[in-house]
């Protein structure tokens, strides 16, 4: 908890990288609250109050994720809207003429862009959801201390720039708002 809200003030991309993790951790663990507590939140340096504030949260996300049926795959409704709300502001960024850099980094990213759609990625989901499935799944393959070929690790460098440009513009939009045409 203490994580995500540090994340989400300060890098909605890296936020959301974790939520996903989370969701994952949470999956690990059967989605049971006791197992957490007693496997992973007991690792953390926590003092009482802290461990029940952590403890809370993680079982209101356990909560949501039985009522939201995605226990097994998928991810919370809260994700769903704030990726959505990234999507929105790259459109917004793509369409306006104010932001040429970000236009720039986006040509350099769309053949990988691309290229994942056409190995079979989904489709259906939109560029910034197959950008951020990129940086989740080589930051899994990393955990896992698996080899990362070199044209993953330059798609992941163009990635994460556009990524990186992305969560700037959306705390400067949050922040003071951004001016498009």
């Amino acid at each position: 908890m203490f994580i995500a809200n540090d994340l989400r003030k300060n890098n909605i991309a890296e936020y959301l990288l974790y939520m996903w993790q989370v969701e994952d951790t949470i999956r690990a663990f059967d989605c049971s609250l006791s197992r957490i507590k007693r496997e992973y939140l007991c690792r953390f340096d926590l003092d009482e109050e802290q461990m029940e504030e952590e403890t809370d949260w993680w079982g209101n996300l356990i909560r949501m994720m039985n009522q939201e049926g995605c226990r097994e795959r998928g991810h919370l409704q809260i994700n769903k809207v704030t990726l959505q709300l990234l999507a929105e502001l790259h459109q917004q960024l793509l369409a306006s003429t104010k932001f040429p850099f970000y236009s720039a980094a986006y040509y350099k990213v769309l053949p990988f862009i691309v290229e994942l759609r056409n190995r079979g990625a989904n489709r259906e989901e939109n560029e910034v959801e197959t950008c951020l499935n990129l940086l989740y799944g080589v930051m899994i393959l990393r955990l896992q201390k698996k080899p990362i070929s070199p044209n993953t690790e330059h798609a992941v460098k163009e990635v994460s720039t556009l990524i990186g440009m992305l969560s700037d513009y959306y705390k400067q939009d949050k922040e003071e708002g951004l001016k498009f045409d």
